[in-house]
This record gives structure tokens, C-alpha cells and sequence, in this order.
């Protein structure tokens, strides 16, 4: 046994010094000092000079710089040079162009919860706090969904007016160009309460706040610009559009054919330098209504008139409407969703120089201008719109599951239907968790780039889940369109902010891990730019400082990563009160088990992991659903601990980790290097899986709240349009729930002396008229039981019309035509 000792030592002090990422030095002076004590012990002499051996040929080399550079950081350094993929110029723009928060510390490895906790807590100001209560409650009561979508196709002409003048369209322009100067939390907020009305609203509203001149403008414009279009944008003088989406390149901005010839032209009655545009622009958003373009196109100078450079690049302009040569298109039709939509053309259209954004000064940089900017642009509208008719969608299912019976019970005490309220309730609650974090990012100054797309691509799907499942609850309710209808044209949309803004097909499969896997990890980057420094000096010992951090912190995870396993998380240092720490551990596992894959993938594949599409989306899926929970996990402590939240916030943890071990699964079970795949899945998983999907009891207890007045039901609902007002039928439907619940009692009392007597009525009113007079009911109760009537019956009818009021205006026309002819 004492030949083992010597050997065994040396192994646990090195998982202890790898798993608390001690520094070399420390590992080797623990190692020796343990050596000696086994042989002062009576270890077998042999066994411990031999552990000793080991100790200083893995020792000496690493620790004396003149053997480790020569020797072994510089052949490496070759090799890694060789296998690096070239970074193309828009690569490298993506990768520096956004900034990396707590999304890094789950690259680690080993987050610090402290960076995450000791964020501040997103607060609206007073301002933002009355806008949001005050001229946007307004505009929500003003809201009459089915007349935008159905009578009108467009937004009323007093909607448009209160919307310009309220200056909706500056909630991101600086006060002092007469902008409102919100926050990215005060826009999410607005876009998010528009949202639980009409998403034709929302986006209305939502497009010149996100991706648009106005923002360009407040970064790149020059002051001329600001001053010129800002406050014009602010009020609503200039309605803004981008045109970056084209029928042969989608939204990827390297590859547009769109073009500009710089040349000589006709601009105000002068001659000036400028640029001949041609292009084709498709889905453009406010096209239609727009008075302001910009565009995104590919500047070329073939007669050197700016200089010896011919292709320019990705260059940002901006065109007024009636500039001769653009041609604004008809409608585009999205999906009965109908915000103003549409395509641009334009064939050698002539603008000066000035008329870049930034001027001539930011000719060529295009990419990164959209680079930075798209960021906070998806960080916010689409998540927000995602969660304003998600937490609708949750408090609205509720109290209509409550309402609405079938066999006697509410058909919300059906374990089927449970099971969808538990979804949508957990649902709901990670969408809002996961939206606001990434709007307080933006709020922090940050530019999120690989939250932005998590917050993008999760947002848009469970939003979609959340309602197909109120769909399903609702039954004919959801699928019978007409004014009292609030499900449907949610339903149709919900593709629609899956597709925009980068598909989320791809936004999975490439992005996530794509730019995460860079741009997060703590070594890869450095490394990178290493690697390609001039000065030979610098750049083997940069390298070699990066390089065995990265060796070091390799080793880390894998440890972590299997004692983690063996345990099921259940020791370590965490933070959180008794009921979240258990939470915190486990994420600190996957966190480990990620970055050991993410390190191993590219360790393995290079270049080729780009190609890998499958493993990226997997992967991706692991980051996502941690950074989800870490967002849950903050939301949870902002909010003060609420133990009323604990089952949603359960739910969605659980349901962040099932996910995250079917996408660890899925990627170890089809690694392309097989024996590889088997060595991961024994550190990671050395019992098997063990997460399981939410429990129904659980489940139970997550939906049962949606179906009752409490205060973690009210804070799901915060931030949405629920006044009970003509126009909003599902405000009126949830207003109806404490009602409703009074009168169950009272209802079953009722039902059961009906059900045991001989009286022979069968009209409600006649039944209630004899429930009186046998005694069964007081005049009160007879009062609260017609009205518990009238809230059913506007809870659960749907619409119906003439057969000509559903023939479109084209159609009559014809018959018309056809009859006058007769």
C-alpha cells in the first residue's frame, strides 16, 4: 500500500491545485512538501523518489523560461500558426465590435457570481416611469388591433399623430436634439407594454428606436447630420427606414450586390463628388411610409477619384425619399401582420459624399458601424415584443382556464392543460428574465454582442411556444378571428420575429457558439492575436503567457468538470440563500463541462468547427441555457427573493438544465472524433444523466398560479396592457378572475341543490328564479351568479360575420365591375 501513497498524493494535490487553479509554483511547492512528508511517513523510498522524478520533469521545463520557449512554446507556436483559420477582415470586425459581459464568466468555467450580482438592479427613472403610465397607456387604450389588421391594414391616422407627437420615434435621441433620451430599459419597457396590444404597434414603434439612422446617426453621424436629422427624426417630421435586406444576400451585409460608383453628379444645383447607387432591397420595415433611408451598400472608386483604394467596402448612406431614381415599392404582406413593410429599388441614384453616415470619414466602415449597432438593436426590440405578449399570454390563459368549463371543473384542473399553463408560466417568466437582462446590458453601456443573439433566438421560440399553448388552451376561443379574438394574429406573427434579424435557423447554428467561442473564452482570442504579432520577441512570449494559461485552465475544467459529475454538484462554495444555492452549484458544473468542450472542439476541429454546424448549435445551446438561468438567477435576487416566485423560478431552472444536458448529450454522443466523444462523456457525465424535465407537481403549482390573484401572478403581468378597455378583450378577461373565484362557491352550491331537486326549468335565468325561491341562493347570491354569466359569456364568444363583410375590397370591386357590365 505504501508504493501507492507517494503516487496518489501526487494526483490529488494536482486535482486539488488544477480544480482551485493554483498557480504552477504552488502546485509543485504542495507536491514536494506532500513528497516529503510520505517519506518522513514511511512511504516506500522507491515509489516516492519515483513520484519526486515525475514531479520535477514536469516541473523544471515549464518552470525555467530558457528550456520552456525554445523547447516547447516555440514549436507550438508553429504548429498553431498552421492550424489557425485566417480571420477575414469581417470577422475580425465582428469579433472586436462587441464588448463581453457575464456571458465570459460562463466560459470559465469557474464563474464569479459576485460580478453578476453586484450588477445594479435595472430601474427606470421617473420620467420613463410617468412616459410608460402616461402617453404609452394612452396609446395602448387607443389600440384597436383587429381595425389595424383587418379594416385598415395600417395604423389609424390619430395613432400615427399621438405617436409623433409623444416623439415615440426619439425614445433613443438625445434630449437635446428634442429626443426623449430614454434608456435601452425605458425603450424595452414601452416596446414590451405596445407588444402585449399589437405587434403592429410594437414595431412601428420599435424599428426607428433599434437599428436605424437615428441610432447611426447618434454614433457615426457628423454634427451637420445630428443636427439636420435628429430632431426631424425625434418628432416625427422624417419617418425612418433601413434598407439592408436584399433578395440575394438576406441580411449578410459582406455579400449584397447593392452598389455605389463614387463619380461626379448634380446635388443642389452644384457639382459635387458623390455616389451613383443601384439597388434592390426587400422586408424593408416603415419602407412604404418611410421619408428617410438608410442604405447599406458596397462603395467602389474605380477612377481613383478618393484615392488608389477601388473597393471601398460596406459603406452606410442615407437618401430622402425624393431623391430622384429611388422607387419605394408596394406592400409587402406579412403574414396578417400587416406594419408597414416593404421594397426599395433604385437604378444609378446620385447622392454627395455628405450624405454618408459619418461623411467621407466613414466611407468603407459599414460592416462595423452594423456591427456595433445590430447588438443593441436585437437586444431589445425582439425580445421585448416577445415578452410584453408572452406575459399577456400567461395571465390572460389563467383566468380563461379558470373561467371556462367543461365536465363541471374548470378546464384549467385538467392535468393536460396544466401541463401547457406550467409551460407557458415558466415560459413567460425565463422570456421577461432573459429580455430585461439583455436591455440593462445595453443599459450599462455594454454592446452585447452574443447576448444580443441568445436574447434573440430564445425570446422568439418560447414566445412561440407560449403561444401555440395558449392556443391550445383557448381552443375555438383562439382560432376564430374578429375583434374579441387576442390569440390569433399573435399566433400568425409569432414566425415573424423568428425570421427577421438574422433567421433563427441560423442564428442558432452559427452565431451563438460561433462568436462565443472566441469572443467569451478567456484564452482564444489572446492567443489569436498572438499569434499574429510582427515582433518575433513579443511574440513568442505573449503566446507562451496565453498558451499555458490556456493549458492550465484546460486541465481546470476537466477536473471540475468530473468531480462536479461524481458529486451531481452538490458541494462547493456558491452564493444564493438555502433555496437557490443548489442552483448556482449546478451551473458552475455545466459552465465547466462547456468550456472543456468548447476548449476540446477547437482544440480538435480548427478551422473546420465553423462547418460543424450541428455541434455549434448544440454548444450554443449549453451557453444559452446557462446564461438564461444566470439571468432567472438575477431577476430572482433583484427582485428581493419573492418565495411566492419560487415554483416559476424552479421551473425554469430546471428546465434551463434538462436542456442543457440533452444538448451536451447530442453533441459528446456524435463528436466527429469518436473516442473523444466517449473520454468527455465519462468526465461529464460518469453516472449517466441525471436532469430530468420539470415534475408534474411542480408543474401544478406553477400553473395553479396563474389561475389565482397573487403576487408573483402580478408581477408576471407588470409591464403589459391589461386595463380592461373596449379594445382589449383579454384585459377584460383577466380583470374577470376575482370575480369569478368569489362566485365559485356560491355557483357550486347552486349547481349541486339544482342537480338534487325536481324543478323542471331550463333557462339559466328561470333556474335562478326557482334557486330563490326554494331557498338555494339569496337575491345577493342570484345578483353575483348572472354577472359570473355575463363574464363567461364575453370570455368565451368568439365573432361571426357576412359572408361579404370577409371578401376582400378587390373582390367586390370585381362584382361590381361585372354587374355594371350586365
Amino acid at each position: 500500500m505504501s508504493i501507492v501513497v507517494p503516487f496518489l498524493v501526487f494526483l490529488l494535490i494536482g486535482a486539488f491545485a488544477a480544480y482551485h487553479r493554483l498557480r504552477l509554483p504552488v502546485w509543485v511547492a504542495l507536491t514536494a512538501v506532500a513528497l516529503v512528508g510520505c517519506w518522513l511517513l514511511g512511504a516506500n523510498p522507491v515509489a516516492t523518489v519515483v513520484a519526486g522524478v515525475l514531479l520535477a520533469l514536469v516541473a523544471v521545463p515549464l518552470l525555467l523560461p530558457q528550456i520552456r520557449l525554445p523547447f516547447i512554446t516555440a514549436p507550438l507556436l508553429g504548429f498553431y500558426s498552421k492550424i489557425l483559420p485566417p480571420l477575414s477582415e469581417t470577422e475580425r470586425v465582428a469579433l472586436e465590435a462587441g464588448t463581453v459581459g457575464f456571458e465570459g464568466e460562463l466560459f470559465s468555467g469557474k464563474p464569479e457570481w459576485q460580478v453578476l450580482l453586484d450588477q445594479p438592479a435595472p430601474t427606470l427613472t421617473a420620467e420613463e416611469q410617468a412616459f410608460l403610465d402616461g402617453p404609452c397607456e394612452e396609446l395602448c387604450a387607443m389600440t384597436n388591433d383587429w381595425d389595424i389588421t383587418h379594416v385598415r391594414a395600417d395604423l389609424p391616422p390619430e395613432v400615427w399623430q399621438f405617436i409623433k407627437d409623444n416623439r415615440f420615434f426619439g425614445m433613443i435621441v438625445p434630449k437635446e436634439y428634442g429626443g426623449l433620451g430614454f434608456t435601452a430599459l425605458a425603450n424595452h419597457k414601452v416596446i414590451q407594454k405596445l407588444a402585449s396590444i399589437s405587434s403592429v404597434v410594437s414595431s412601428t414603434v420599435g424599428v426607428p428606436n433599434s437599428l436605424g439612422p437615428a441610432e447611426l446617426l447618434m454614433h457615426y453621424g457628423t454634427d451637420e447630420q445630428k443636427d439636420h436629422y435628429l430632431p426631424r427624426l425625434a418628432d416625427g417630421r422624417e419617418v425612418p427606414c433601413f434598407a439592408l435586406t436584399g433578395p440575394w444576400a438576406g441580411s449578410d451585409a459582406t455579400s449584397i450586390p447593392d452598389f455605389g460608383i463614387v463619380c461626379m453628379g448634380d446635388w443642389n444645383g452644384a457639382n459635387v463628388v458623390g455616389v451613383k447607387l443601384t439597388f434592390d432591397k426587400r422586408y424593408i420595415t416603415l419602407a412604404p411610409v418611410a421619408t428617410l433611408i438608410g442604405m447599406a451598400f458596397r462603395m467602389y472608386d474605380p477612377d481613383g477619384i478618393l484615392g488608389e483604394q477601388r473597393d471601398i467596402g460596406i459603406s452606410l448612406a442615407l437618401l430622402p425619399r425624393d431623391t430622384a431614381g429611388v422607387d419605394i415599392g408596394r406592400r409587402h404582406f406579412p403574414l396578417n401582420s400587416p406594419f408597414q413593410n416593404g421594397p426599395i429599388h433604385g437604378r444609378e441614384v446620385f447622392i454627395p459624399l455628405s450624405q454618408l453616415i459619418g461623411g467621407e470619414a466613414y466611407a468603407g466602415k459599414g460592416w462595423q458601424m452594423l456591427v456595433e449597432c445590430l447588438s443593441i438593436g436585437r437586444s431589445i426590440t425582439l425580445p421585448s415584443t416577445a415578452s410584453g405578449g408572452s406575459k399577456l399570454a400567461a395571465v390572460v390563459t389563467g383566468a380563461y382556464a379558470r373561467i371556462r368549463k367543461q365536465f363541471g371543473l374548470s378546464i384549467g384542473r385538467f392535468e393536460g392543460v396544466q401541463e401547457a399553463l406550467a409551460r407557458i408560466a415558466g415560459n413567460a417568466y425565463t422570456i421577461s428574465a432573459l429580455a430585461e437582462a439583455s436591455a440593462a446590458a445595453v443599459t450599462r453601456g455594454e454592446l452585447p454582442a452574443v447576448p444580443s443573439t441568445i436574447s434573440k433566438y430564445h425570446c422568439t421560440e418560447l414566445g412561440r411556444q407560449v403561444c401555440q399553448d395558449a392556443m391550445d388552451i383557448h381552443g375555438g376561443k383562439g382560432i376564430i378571428l374578429g375583434p374579441k379574438n387576442y390569440l390569433g394574429r399573435a399566433w400568425q406573427a409569432s414566425p415573424i420575429a423568428i425570421t427577421v434579424e438574422g433567421a433563427n435557423i441560423m442564428t442558432r447554428s452559427l452565431m451563438i457558439f460561433g462568436q462565443g467561442a472566441i469572443l467569451c473564452h478567456p484564452w482564444v482570442l489572446k492567443e489569436m492575436k498572438a499569434a499574429t504579432l510582427e515582433d518575433e520577441e513579443q511574440r513568442l512570449g505573449e503566446f507562451d503567457r496565453n498558451l499555458f494559461g490556456h493549458i492550465g485552465f484546460a486541465i481546470s475544467n476537466a477536473v471540475r468538470a468530473l468531480w462536479f459529475g461524481l458529486t451531481a454538484a452538490r458541494f462547493g462554495t456558491a452564493p444564493g440563500d438555502s433555496y437557490t444555492r443548489r442552483y448556482y452549484r449546478k451551473l458552475n458544473r455545466y459552465s465547466a463541462a462547456l468550456a472543456l468542450c468548447a476548449d476540446t472542439s477547437m482544440l480538435l476541429l480548427g478551422g473546420k468547427l465553423k462547418f460543424k454546424e450541428s455541434l455549434s448549435g448544440r454548444l450554443g445551446d449549453v451557453l444559452s441555457q446557462l446564461y438564461i438561468a444566470s439571468a432567472l438567477l438575477k431577476r430572482y435576487e433583484d427582485q428581493g427573493r419573492p418565495e411566492a416566485d419560487q415554483p416559476l423560478l424552479a421551473w425554469s431552472i430546471l428546465n434551463a438544465v434538462h436542456k442543457i444536458e440533452v444538448a451536451l448529450s447530442g453533441a459528446l454522443r456524435n463528436f466527429p472524433v469518436r473516442p473523444v466523444g466517449w473520454l468527455l462523456w465519462a468526465l461529464i457525465f460518469p453516472f449517466g444523466r441525471r436532469a430530468t424535465p420539470p415534475g408534474d407537481r411542480l408543474g401544478h403549482r406553477a400553473a395553479s398560479l396563474l389561475m389565482s390573484p397573487n403576487e408573483a401572478r402580478d408581477r408576471l403581468a407588470e409591464g403589459v396592457f391589461t386595463t380592461p378597455t373596449a379594445n382589449n378583450p383579454a384585459g377584460r378577461i383577466n380583470s374577470y378572475l376575482q370575480a369569478v373565484i368569489l362566485a365559485e362557491p356560491v355557483e357550486r352550491k347552486f349547481l349541486k341543490a339544482l342537480k338534487g331537486s325536481h324543478i323542471e326549468a331550463l333557462a339559466f335565468t328561470e333556474q335562478l328564479d326557482e334557486g330563490v325561491r326554494e331557498g338555494w341562493i339569496s337575491t345577493d347570491e342570484r345578483k353575483q351568479l348572472e354577472t359570473l354569466r355575463e363574464m363567461t359569456v364575453d370570455a368565451i364568444s368568439v365573432d361571426d360575420f357576412d359572408t361579404e363583410e370577409l371578401r376582400s375590397a378587390g373582390y367586390r370591386s370585381e362584382q361590381e365591375d361585372s354587374r355594371a357590365v350586365a
